[in-house]
């Protein structure tokens, strides 16, 4: 925005001025005023952990100096990293206020034409990997997830996200038939349709994190237990199956949990047969220790040897040897682990925490069965998230690409992230209401 004494006294400053005092009055007087300052003030914290910590992974307090050029070119371009992360922040926090202009069952009345724009997108990205080459639609690191624009990238498959939580929000609203096992065919299919579109992009992360939000919305709608489990165990009778669809590198990086134990790779190595189903081919020990199994043997070691208080902010091996790759995306969990040690991991942790019961406080307030189902839902977005995320550094869960939310590097993220908290907060101001099913 510009500044100066002219325009300090010019009508654009004094309508700003204006909307800026009318948005903090609305936020100040309304309900759950201390769980709100809770939310966003854990909120506010981790955006800033990701900032410095993207800061100092491109400028490390201390620098090798036998560094050869490459590692130098590599430290060179995360430099400017952290000033894209303040830009994406202040597109986030314009999300946030966004998302609280308008009231949220206004929201939801359009949801399902939102998520039918988004599975427009998402049907785009299919056609330009698979059909012909369209525009604004560029392979990227072997993927088409994203739709590149004058003014910067934007990635569907994260917005679908919120779309399809206000979606199914919706559609679940007023139900009171699923206690009846067909009557789970609609949310399904509302789940799959976007599931199949995001996996040929490729995107697998997206993908784990849509399940567990189904799930738990389907439980707060009242779906029974045994119906839920019986799906669960239908999946892992047809999981053999599209293990064998799937590609190569689709399978290393699923089977990479396993093949950190030396047994397994050992017999994976002795029986081909047996390393052709973890990996897709031939398993070669050495070089899945350089390839696939190297950024979660990284990323181990970087926690480990922060200990119980860290190496420091902005020290340590791992920051001035540049032995840890994405450390400023899907890893930089490892690199807050390596400088802050466990201690520091807690304090992370602890404010995702405080986010979820906030979020979880402000559901149980309220009395709207879509605010509620809405809530819930991202609640356990960003909880998954969190746990995909966290497992996948630590070695337990496979390397999907599903970043840490509000910390990692990233402008779709956040600013899906920011107005999911938004829709947060426009609940919990809202004052609730009686409602009854339509006739």
């Amino acid at each position: 925005m510009p500044s100066g004494p002219d325009f300090m006294g010019s009508p654009v400053y004094a309508r700003y001025c204006v909307w800026y005092s009318v948005a903090m009055r609305n936020f100040l007087k309304g309900r759950l005023l201390f769980v709100r300052i809770c939310l966003l003030t854990s909120v506010f914290l981790l955006v800033l952990i990701g900032i410095l910590t993207i800061y100092y992974v491109g400028h490390p307090r201390e620098m090798n100096p036998a560094s050869n050029m490459k590692k130098l070119s590599d430290m060179t371009d995360l430099m400017g990293f952290w000033k894209k992360q303040v830009v994406f922040a202040v597109v986030g926090v314009a999300g946030f206020v966004g998302a609280n202009l308008v009231n949220y069952r206004r929201l939801g009345a359009v949801s399902h034409w939102l998520y039918a724009v988004i599975l427009v997108l998402l049907v785009y990205l299919d056609v330009s990997r698979y059909v012909v080459p369209l525009p604004f639609a560029p392979e990227i690191k072997g993927a088409h997830c994203w739709i590149k624009l004058g003014i910067g990238s934007i990635q569907p498959s994260e917005l679908c996200k919120l779309t399809y939580i206000l979606a199914l929000a919706w559609y679940l609203r007023y139900r009171s038939n699923y206690h009846r096992f067909r009557s789970l065919i609609g949310p399904f299919a509302l789940t799959l349709l976007p599931i199949v579109l995001i996996l040929v992009e490729p995107d697998l992360g997206t993908v784990m994190l849509m399940m567990p939000v189904l799930f738990t919305m389907l439980f707060m709608a009242g779906a029974r237990v045994k119906h839920l489990v019986l799906i669960m165990l239908l999946a892992l009778l047809v999981s053999p199956f599209l293990w064998l669809k799937m590609q190569s590198y689709q399978r290393s990086r699923v089977s990479a949990v396993l093949l950190q134990n030396k047994w397994i790779r050992d017999k994976a190595e002795q029986v081909p047969a047996f390393g052709k189903i973890l990996v897709g081919g031939k398993f070669v020990a050495r070089r899945w220790q350089s390839g696939g199994g190297y950024h979660i043997t990284q990323s181990k070691y970087a926690i480990a040897s922060g200990g119980l208080a860290g190496q420091g902010v902005g020290r340590g091996p791992f920051l001035k040897y540049n032995f840890l790759p994405f450390r400023h995306n899907d890893f930089v969990f490892s690199v807050i682990a390596h400088q802050g040690g466990f201690l520091g991991c807690l304090a992370l942790l602890g404010l995702y925490a405080v986010l979820a019961i906030c979020g979880l406080e402000i559901a149980a307030d309220n009395i709207d069965p879509f605010a509620r189902l809405m809530a819930v839902g991202i609640v356990t977005m960003i909880v998954v998230e969190v746990l995909v995320n966290v497992g996948m550094t630590l070695g337990l869960m496979p390397i999907t690409g599903l970043t840490l939310p509000f910390v990692s590097y990233g402008g779709s993220s956040l600013l899906v992230n920011m107005m999911a908290v938004g829709l947060l907060n426009n609940i919990g101001c809202c004052r609730p209401f009686t409602v009854a099913p339509k006739k």
